[in-house]
């Protein structure tokens, strides 16, 4: 049960990104996001990332992989649109 709700909790904090990738992906503009919000986001996530490989965590490896992907996506957009 414990690994069901690190699952669920891991896909809703990912999804919660889709909108503001998406959003910055199509108006390329990223210019009200943060830049020190968005490297330490990704350098959090990072390492979330470290601990879930760590401690075999499944469910932190699985949506902080994907959460970092799409993280530094934002990251590289906003340094790119700038």
């Amino acid at each position: 049960m414990i690994n069901v709700i690190g699952y669920i909790a891991g896909f809703l904090t990912t999804a919660a990104l889709v909108p503001q990738l998406l959003k910055t992906w199509k108006t390329k503009s990223a210019n009200d996001l943060s830049l020190g919000m968005l490297w330490t986001f990704n350098l959090g996530v990072i390492t979330w990332l470290t601990y879930g490989i760590f401690s075999g965590d499944k469910p932190l490896i699985l949506w902080n992989t994907i959460t970092m992907f799409m993280a530094s996506l934002i990251l590289i957009m906003k340094l790119k649109y700038q």
